[in-house]
């Protein structure tokens, strides 16, 4: 390798290590805007017409305020990640920057409510809730002394134990879950047919239940039984056809990283 080479090398490095130092940034900036309820006010039921962020700020802040500068700070950063398009309108008038408006990609669409009220957007604030952000600096104690997890170093107790004792965080986990596992379950059932023979279903750590409801839906004679915590259970809607089932010893207590 030449010297050249080996200076183009060593500067791709420099920018790749200070890109994942700041990789924080990307999470922080998809809680913010789904705090903001940003997908949701580009996307108002399926029009996805491209938005400055005078009008963005306009549909999640109908009384006033906010600061647009910041709000387009995290758009194009979001951008450069896919969530968002940036769309650049020029007037022709060189004494001004072109107006930039921002649509929904594909990724920025799985943070929209759907008719159902879920989306992808209670996932990302599930995981960046203050008792987990509090564990991720202690990470690397979980290798200098394994005998303690570090959500634990961090609340003080388990993390099952803990959103046990906290309503709001137990409620966002099964929001989130069923978030993800709805479309996930709803494209399995449109192209797989092995359960139409089970005649006994365990969904082990089934949440809410919502996989088990949408496969006795299409296969009724199926027994579905939704093996989960007490607290997660007792929150559960009740499913025509579904046995709930509490986890009296929660097996899941040595994970290090819940």
């Amino acid at each position: 390798m030449g010297d050249v080479q080996r200076a183009e090398s060593s500067n791709k490095a420099r920018l790749a290590i200070m890109e994942l130092a700041n990789m924080i940034s990307v999470p922080m900036s998809l809680n913010a805007i789904v705090r903001l309820n940003v997908p949701d006010a580009i996307w108002q039921g399926g029009a996805n017409t491209p938005l400055s962020v005078v009008q963005i700020l306009s549909r999640v802040l109908p009384s006033g305020g906010g600061d647009p500068e910041n709000l387009q700070r995290i758009l194009r950063m979001l951008t450069s990640y896919g969530v968002f398009d940036e769309h650049l309108n020029c007037s022709g008038d060189d004494s001004h920057s072109p107006e930039r408006k921002y649509s929904l990609t594909d990724i920025g669409k799985t943070l929209v409510t759907d008719a159902e009220g879920l989306s992808y957007a209670p996932y990302v604030l599930q995981h960046h809730q203050d008792a987990l952000m509090r564990a991720w600096p202690l990470v690397h104690e979980a290798v200098l002394n394994p005998t303690s997890e570090p959500f634990v170093k961090a609340n003080g107790e388990g993390a099952y134990s803990y959103y046990g004792k906290k309503p709001e965080m137990n409620g966002l986990m099964q929001k989130a879950m069923s978030g993800v596992s709805v479309p996930f379950m709803r494209a399995i059932l449109d192209g797989y047919d092995g359960l139409k023979g089970v005649k006994r279903l365990v969904d082990v750590g089934g949440s809410a239940g919502d996989c088990l409801r949408m496969i006795l839906q299409k296969y009724p004679h199926v027994e579905g039984i939704n093996f989960d915590l007490p607290e997660v259970v007792a929150k559960a809607p009740s499913i025509p056809g579904c046995v709930a089932v509490k986890v009296l010893i929660d097996c899941r207590r040595d994970s290090r990283w819940g």
